[in-house]
């Protein structure tokens, strides 16, 4: 088991894997998944953020553009609506608008 599994598990921290029973030992094996976040000196990468809308923003990261959208509910269903139509015309601006800017 790599090391830096069994420093999260003496952490207290959680870790992704699968257990199972080896055939041919009987005994119990933990495989861990490779997962990057359980590396030493990994970061989450950084968002950008494209644009702001009036309920959310956009943002970006290497592989990612992602949207949040958070709208009250007092608002009701049928502004919330029409709302999300506004915020989507904005939004669909704001990623054309940066594609222009990062192919000139």
């Amino acid at each position: 088991m790599p090391e830096e599994i069994l420093i999260r598990l003496a952490e207290g921290l959680s870790v992704q894997g699968g257990l199972q029973k080896d055939p041919h030992t009987g005994k119990l094996v933990f495989n861990p998944h490779d997962v990057a976040r359980y590396k030493t000196g990994y970061q989450r990468p950084k968002e950008e953020v494209i644009g702001e809308t009036d309920f959310g923003r956009i943002t970006e990261t290497p592989k990612k553009i992602k949207v949040y959208e958070n709208f009250p509910k007092r608002m009701g269903a049928a502004r919330i609506l029409s709302a999300l139509d506004r915020e989507f015309k904005d939004i669909k601006g704001a990623i054309f608008n940066r594609e222009i800017v990062e192919r000139v």
